[in-house]
């Protein structure tokens, strides 16, 4: 589960290469989380960690690639299979 600065920062990402077609430099970064580079340099390396981005190059921040653009839900509920009988169809349509 990612914290709210990383989420942010993923869908920041996201946005960028989506919109603009490049990554976000250093300040527009800081400008649009309201953070310092130094939380958002920690904020990178969890998502490079749990392989939502991949960073080659890592001070140049172009070279990020986008592997998952949104966070991983792990809480959804596995459908239970229902058992019905063959009356269903011959009742309902």
């Amino acid at each position: 589960m990612l914290s709210d600065l990383e989420r942010k920062v993923l869908r920041i990402l996201l946005n960028f290469s989506s919109q603009r077609h490049r990554m976000p430099t250093k300040p527009e970064l800081e400008c649009t989380t309201g953070r310092r580079y130094e939380d958002i340099k920690s904020a990178l390396d969890v998502l490079v960690q749990q392989h939502y981005i991949f960073w080659p190059d890592n001070p140049r921040l172009d070279t990020i690639v986008i592997l998952e653009g949104w966070e991983r839900d792990t809480s959804l509920p596995t459908p239970k299979p229902t058992i019905s009988s063959n009356i269903d169809y011959w009742t309902k349509y």
